[in-house]
This record gives structure tokens, C-alpha cells and sequence, in this order.
């Protein structure tokens, strides 16, 4: 067992908070930061099994989960600024004692509004009547630890094991990376009383953001009133996101602002908006200094509860969706609901089927939900809409959205580099990638025509009852979401788009499925041409006996005031075909 939340315990347990009333804020800064507890403190964050997973349960088992992400972070504290640091430690000890942390908050807060906030914690210490065991232990850190006083981010940490033959000719490497993030369902993140992008930005003294040009529309003088309230600088940088610019020059627009406003290493950028700039913005961040850190606040459904937390970011080429991207989760994703209360009901139709996919897969009990809410989540924008704060949908609400991510983050995380295929995430998303862009499709749509049609392959297999088939199927059309749409024709498509997706996934189909049940995985690794386009024309009868004979309520981007991507697919295609001089690459991508 790890000696952290003891050593946080009796922190709190001996502090004396006479220095909080010092009006020198050095002397206090002194009085606060000599003697004994202090310095077991900072040896129990900075030796602190960050990662493990037996730290976490540790938090779990004292109900300090609120603090965990903070005590991770602590453990580079000494290379923190104070503002940084005392407003990291506030947070930790305020999971264990409110009271106590109220008192380390409004510390935090004075040191932060000081021209002492921005001073290196280890610079102070150094000059402390402590100073000789601090200049000791960050010099044997340099060896012992070089992540606690040298990081370059504190979100991250990695090591190796080398092996070589004797006479160095043949070397043999095992590397591991780790890092963590902070998934938040959080209400009203913009209300100046919701300190959670505050208590992130305010020791940085800036905050770099990336926002989606329908949410500038919307909320942008709400962002700069926020940022404002708190003496926090906002570098502003607003994009259009629609599907159609889910792009590499996007991508390439983004890092070249970056590059101008000298983003650092270890500065989160914060981007605000819906599934294409999460995609879009976080795959700027992997690529910018290699690995830049970025706090999600989602205002979609799709980025709350599926991109928003995802670590696979990425954009679109050639005309496939998704074929450039890197793997790099947000150090913090934050789902509001209240954000939902301006998005069509299309566009939240759409993301919806985000939360049936996990559901039909993997958390039965998040079905059930999904069957008693009903449409009346769109209704009333996940309770936030013409209905009173308590009222049943909008508990039952958050309950769906706290399930749903909780469910996802559990399949996506446990496999955070696709290592393997074992995805139930990947449920509708192997037939669809192919189609979705040439059908002009919303991407929930394409999915949920996915997940229908493997429902359906999955009952032809009897991996589910005939109950269980329909009762998937009727969840999505209740929604208004799409089963069918006349794209399935192309029957080569979705043979090119089979062979394109074993490809990706290392040579092997691996179709997530229902299968036992709804809530339960299983995988479909073998499917011929010609069982794949049987399948479809048994699928398409089957379809007709639905509710407006399987097809979506505004299933495509242009249903919704967004442009159409399949023209933007054809174009990129064409370019490769002009380029290469022959149409058979087209074939492959």
C-alpha cells in the first residue's frame, strides 16, 4: 500500500493555518512551507506511485476520488509554480476536509493574485530555513526521479529496460509510456461560480483556446466573461467545424497558431466545442511539440460522452473517415449538459446513438435507461429544457450521460493504443466508415445503420434471441435514428469498406456484436462477399416493417444545415487519382 493518503491525512491532521492570517504573504509562504509535516508531505507526493492503479483505490476506498487527479499531478510539484502547486493541494485536501480545504483554497487564491504566484516551488523551498534538505533531494532526484523534478509534463511518464549481446551488436528495447486524465460530468462550466477551468488556468496565467465557430456564436461572450471574471488572458482561436473540415489543413491551421502564440509543453489548450474540433484539436495537440496536453469541454453529445474523452484523434484523408490521427487523450474532458440546450434536435439525435452503442454492448442496465427515457431526451435537451431541475428525465439524464461515459472510458482506456481488437467501442463501426462519407451522412446515423445491420448478423448467427435483435432495433428507431439507408445498395462499398477495416485492424475483421444478450460483447471475425451481401438484402426486408421503413429523421449533414461531405470526399479522391495517374489507388484507401 502506498504511504499518499496517509501522509495527506496527517497533513491535514497537524497543519496550523495561524500563517493564512500573516499579512506578509513571503513569511507566510515561510511559515507554511518549514517544519516536519511539510517535508513528509512533499516526500509522499513526490514518491507517490502516480499511475498505479493501487493509488486510485486508495482515493476510491477514502471517497477522495474528487482529489486523485490533483495528487497525480503533485507529484512534479516541485518543479510547479506556487500558484500551481497550493492550488493542486487545496484540491487534495479538500476531497478529504472540506473545511480544511476551504481555508487552502482562499491561500491558494492570495498567492495566485500576488506577484509570488508565478515563483518556482523548489526556488522558494531552496531559499526556506529548509533549504539544505530541498537542494539534497532534488539533487538526488535527478537520478532517483527525474519525472518529480525534471518533467516535462506532468501528465506523463515513461521508462525502458535495454538488453544487449556482448559485444553491442544486437540491442533489445522494452518501452513504456503512461499518463492520466480526469473525466468530469460538470454543469454550467461557464457560470463564474464553476471554478474548474479557473483552478486550470489561472497559475498558467493564460489559457490558449480553440473553439468551434457555432459555439463563438452561441457562448463566445460568455467564454471571454469567464476568463475576464478571473483575471485569466484568453488567446481566442475560433474555427468553422463542420464534417466538411475535418481536414489536414485544418489540422495544419491550428498547429501554425500554436507556433504563433508559443505554446508551451506543459500548458493544456483548452478546445471548446463538438466532435470534428475534438477530433481535429486534439490531433494538433499530439503533433505539436509531439505531445501537447488539452482539456475537452464538450458541448455535443457525440464529444461528451465518445470524442470529447477519446484519446484516438485524428482527421479525415483521401476521402475515408479517419484515416490520418494519433492516439492522445485529454488531460481533462468535461461533459455539460447545459450546452445541449442549443443544439437542434438533429444534431442531438445524431450523437445519441454514441450512448445505445455502449449500452446494446456492454452496460445493460444503461439500456434500460435509454428504454425509459425515451424520446423525450431530445425533447428536452437532457433535461435541460422546459422541465424543472429534480424532474425525473433530468436525473435520469445525468445518470445516462455519468453510465455512459463510464461505460466507454472502461473499453476505450483498458486499450488506449489499440493493441488489440477486443473493441465493443467499435460496435457500428465497421461498416460504416466506408459508406458515410459518400451517403452524406451524419456520422450517428451511419453508426446506428451500422450497429442495426450487425444486430441483424449477429441473430443470423444466433448469437441473440429474436427479441433481443428488435429490441436494439426499436431503441434506434425511437429515436428517430437511422436503421436503413439506399447507400447499403452499394453492396461494393461495404465489401471495400470490410477489406479497408481488416486492414486497419491487423488483418483481422473483429465486428463487435451483441452476442448473448444485450450488454454483451462477442466478436465476428469471417465474413465472405457473398454472406455480406445476402446479409444486406435480408436486412433491407427486415428494415421495411420498421417505422418510416427503417430510414432516420434528418439523417443527413445536409438535414441539418451542415455541408455536404460527400462532395468534399470526391474531390480529395480525385486529387489522388490526378496525382497518381491511374484510378486503382482509389481502391485501396
Amino acid at each position: 500500500m502506498a504511504n499518499t493518503t496517509p501522509a495527506v491525512k496527517a497533513f491535514i491532521s497537524t497543519y496550523d493555518n495561524a500563517p493564512f492570517a500573516f499579512q506578509n504573504l513571503d513569511d507566510a509562504i515561510e511559515a507554511v512551507c518549514c517544519g516536519e509535516s511539510f517535508r513528509s508531505l512533499i516526500l509522499a507526493l513526490v514518491n507517490s506511485p502516480a499511475f498505479s492503479e493501487e493509488l486510485g483505490k486508495e482515493f476510491e476506498a477514502a471517497d477522495a476520488i474528487a482529489g486523485l487527479s490533483a495528487c497525480r499531478g503533485l507529484r512534479s510539484c516541485l518543479n510547479f509554480s506556487l500558484g500551481r502547486f497550493f492550488g493542486l493541494l487545496a484540491e487534495v485536501i479538500t476531497a478529504f476536509d472540506r473545511a480544511a480545504g476551504n481555508e487552502w483554497t482562499k491561500f491558494s487564491n492570495r498567492v495566485n493574485q500576488s506577484n509570488l504566484g508565478g515563483s518556482k516551488l523548489l526556488d522558494r523551498l531552496i531559499r526556506s530555513a529548509d533549504g539544505s534538505f530541498y537542494k539534497d533531494l532534488a539533487a538526488r532526484l535527478v537520478d532517483e526521479n527525474p519525472h518529480a523534478v525534471y518533467p516535462t509534463s506532468s501528465y506523463r511518464e515513461s521508462e525502458a529496460h535495454v538488453v544487449s549481446a556482448g559485444d553491442d551488436q544486437i540491442i533489445e528495447a522494452v518501452m513504456t509510456s503512461r499518463t492520466f486524465t480526469s473525466i468530469r460530468v460538470v454543469e454550467n462550466c461557464l457560470d463564474p461560480e464553476q471554478t474548474v477551468l479557473r483552478d486550470m488556468y489561472v497559475s498558467h496565467g493564460r489559457c490558449v483556446c480553440l473553439v468551434d465557430q457555432n459555439v463563438e456564436t452561441y457562448y463566445g461572450e460568455q467564454i471571454d466573461k469567464y476568463f475576464k471574471h478571473h483575471g485569466i488572458h484568453l488567446d481566442k482561436l475560433v474555427y468553422r467545424a463542420m464534417e466538411v473540415d475535418k481536414g489536414i489543413r485544418t489540422v495544419e491551421k491550428m498547429l501554425g497558431d500554436f507556433k504563433s502564440l508559443g505554446v508551451c509543453r506543459h500548458e493544456p489548450v483548452l478546445i471548446i466545442g463538438g466532435g470534428v474540433i475534438a477530433d481535429t484539436g486534439g490531433l494538433a495537440c499530439a503533433l505539436y511539440h509531439r505531445n501537447t496536453p488539452y482539456v475537452m469541454l464538450s458541448t455535443s453529445i457525440v464529444a461528451g460522452i465518445d470524442a470529447g474523452p477519446s484519446p484516438r484523434t485524428c482527421c479525415d484523408g483521401f476521402g475515408y473517415k479517419n484515416l490520418f490521427g494519433a492516439y492522445h487523450a485529454p488531460v481533462l474532458s468535461l461533459t455539460d449538459r447545459f450546452f445541449f440546450k442549443t443544439l437542434r434536435e438533429g444534431w442531438l439525435r445524431h450523437g445519441i446513438i454514441e450512448i445505445i452503442k455502449m449500452a446494446a454492448i456492454k452496460d445493460l442496465e444503461l439500456f434500460e435507461y435509454m428504454e425509459q427515457a425515451g424520446p423525450a431526451l431530445i425533447e428536452t435537451r437532457f433535461g435541460t429544457l422546459n422541465c424543472e431541475p429534480g424532474s425525473e428525465i433530468s436525473v435520469l439524464s445525468q445518470k445516462i450521460l455519468g453510465a455512459a461515459l463510464r461505460s466507454y472510458v472502461e473499453a476505450e482506456y483498458g486499450n488506449l493504443y489499440e493493441t488489440h481488437q477486443c473493441r465493443p467501442h467499435a460496435y457500428g463501426h465497421t461498416w460504416s466508415p466506408g459508406f458515410e462519407i459518400e451517403a452524406g451522412l451524419l456520422h450517428g446515423h451511419a453508426v446506428a445503420i451500422g450497429m442495426g445491420f450487425g444486430a441483424y448478423l449477429s441473430y443470423r448467427k444466433n448469437w441473440i434471441t429474436a427479441d433481443d435483435f428488435h429490441r436494439i432495433l426499436k431503441l434506434i428507431s425511437s429515436f428517430g435514428l437511422s436503421l436503413w439507408h439506399d447507400v447499403m445498395f452499394n453492396k461494393e462499398t461495404l465489401w471495400a469498406s470490410q477489406e479497408k477495416i481488416v486492414q486497419k485492424r491487423g488483418g483481422n475483421l473483429a465486428a463487435p456484436l451483441p452476442k448473448g444478450g444485450v450488454g454483451k460483447c462477442g466478436y465476428l471475425n469471417s465474413m465472405t462477399q457473398e454472406e455480406l451481401f445476402e446479409a444486406i438484402s435480408a436486412y433491407r426486408q427486415i428494415c421495411n416493417d420498421y417505422p418510416r421503413k427503417g430510414l432516420g429523421i434528418d439523417p443527413l449533414c445536409s438535414d441539418v444545415g451542415l455541408e455536404d461531405p460527400s462532395t468534399i470526399g470526391h474531390s480529395l479522391m480525385e486529387t489522388v487519382k490526378a496525382h497518381s495517374g491511374t484510378s486503382e489507388v482509389l481502391s485501396t484507401v
